[in-house]
């Protein structure tokens, strides 16, 4: 349920010095905290203390603790989106551009577990924050149009298949980087092997760049 503070306490704050910067430092606390406890978990007491901000600001700017997390989650598809358009996969032959699209999903996840985390607390609480989302979808509809227009580019050249749906590809290569990180120590200790470790992730990453290729071949 939403948690909001009363109308009465919600007033414009007073003496607010740089108002963006304040806003800015509420966010980044509030991702961190929610990639570390969940919705359920985090707390805005905690995210306050994080951003050395007033409460009562936390509410100000974002209103309540649930639209504080949709704007945490917005932040973060936000962030992988905005890298994700500078790759400029377009300027790169088709194999190059997939093979770099790859290499920076398991280098972005590598790097921000957090990401990780939020999206599998968004999926637990039936994505119901993204679902509403007009930020998450505008951030995503870039993305698919590039793969896309790549996909157009291979087959054009007469290296990639026909009517290979940019959806499905890209939940396959998100589907393999994710899973990876996000189950990475439980397979490491189920099947023995440690897969934190650079070789392994090298080795996996040689693994789906081929398999993904392969994949696309006429």
């Amino acid at each position: 349920m939403s948690t909001s503070i009363e109308p009465n306490t919600a007033k414009r704050p007073r003496n607010r010095r740089n108002p963006e910067a304040t806003k800015a430092s509420i966010l980044a606390a509030a991702r961190a905290e929610f990639a570390e406890r969940g919705l359920d978990g985090g707390r805005v007491d905690s995210i306050a203390r994080r951003a050395r901000a007033n409460k009562q600001l936390v509410y100000y700017y974002f209103g309540s603790k649930d639209e504080l997390y949709k704007a945490a989650l917005e932040a973060s598809y936000s962030d992988i989106r905005s890298l994700e358009r500078e790759l400029d996969l377009a300027a790169l032959p088709p194999r190059e551009a997939m093979e770099r699209l790859i290499d920076f999903s398991l280098d972005y996840l590598a790097q921000h577990r957090e990401f990780i985390r939020m999206l599998a607390d968004e999926n637990a609480h039936g994505a119901r924050h993204v679902r509403n989302s007009d930020a998450a979808r505008q951030t995503n509809s870039p993305l698919l149009e590039l793969i896309a227009e790549t996909l157009r580019r291979g087959e054009k050249d007469g290296i990639f298949r026909m009517g290979v749906d940019p959806l499905e590809l890209y939940i396959s290569i998100a589907g393999m980087t994710f899973f990876y990180f996000a189950n990475g120590l439980t397979m490491s200790a189920i099947f023995g092997r440690d897969l934190t470790q650079p070789t392994a992730l090298a080795s996996y990453r040689d693994h789906i760049v081929a398999l993904t290729l392969a994949g696309l071949r006429p």
